[in-house]
């Protein structure tokens, strides 16, 4: 992706789904503010998310692919704006995010549930597996982030962020070749959870050897 060098000073694009996030602000702000204007709360955006995402893994699980898919594609455009309706409303809180950030991690679970519903009915080993897989990886990624932020580190690195997972899984669905979007996902979002693991580490190196070189004053 090409970014000008005037964005790339003022905004840290660690991931995909930074870069996306700030690219998207021109086009879902406008439509967070007439939602906003609506009366429509942020909160029930990201309900409303979460329920999509359930019926798309319902149709994950009748083997019916392209449209589960379809269904979680169309989810994406509300997960995009509950914060722009947030924003506009004035209502940007922690609270708001954790609930977002909840949210969040139920919709893989259930995406990747419906996946894995579908693959033991169909006595499907390898489809199984793979979907523990990509399940554990789409939690470890977003874990280990907000274990580190809590511990003072920073962890916004790695290939497969949520946006990358969720672009892969869409894809993989809507062309009806699940296994590899979940090969894809198992094995990178689990790379992407060692990577941040191993950069907290270099920063706990970096702190510990400061520490030693200037101690603290008695």
């Amino acid at each position: 992706m090409h970014i000008p060098k005037s964005a790339k000073a003022a905004q840290p694009f660690h991931t995909l789904t930074d870069w996306a996030r700030w690219r998207a602000k021109s086009v879902v702000d406008p439509i967070g503010a007439f939602l906003a204007r609506l009366g429509i709360h942020p909160n029930l955006m990201t309900v409303l998310g979460l329920i999509g995402n359930a019926i798309g893994a319902v149709l994950l699980a009748r083997g019916q692919f392209n449209w589960g898919g379809i269904v979680i594609l169309l989810m994406g455009t509300i997960d995009a704006l509950d914060g722009a309706t947030a924003r506009a409303r004035g209502e940007l809180s922690p609270w708001g995010a954790f609930v977002d950030s909840t949210t969040d991690r139920w919709s893989d679970a259930v995406i990747l549930l419906g996946l894995l519903v579908h693959y033991v009915g169909q006595s499907a080993t390898v489809g199984a597996v793979l979907v523990f897989l990509a399940l554990i990886g789409s939690v470890m990624v977003p874990y280990t982030r907000a274990k580190a932020e809590a511990l003072g580190f920073e962890a916004n690195v790695g290939l497969l962020s949520r946006m990358e997972r969720y672009l892969v899984l869409v894809a993989a669905l809507i062309f009806n070749r699940p296994l590899i979007g979940l090969w894809i996902i198992a094995t990178l979002a689990n790379i992407t959870a060692v990577h941040r693991i191993l950069h907290v580490r270099r920063q706990w190196h970096i702190s510990r050897a400061k520490t030693r070189t200037n101690p603290p004053p008695n």
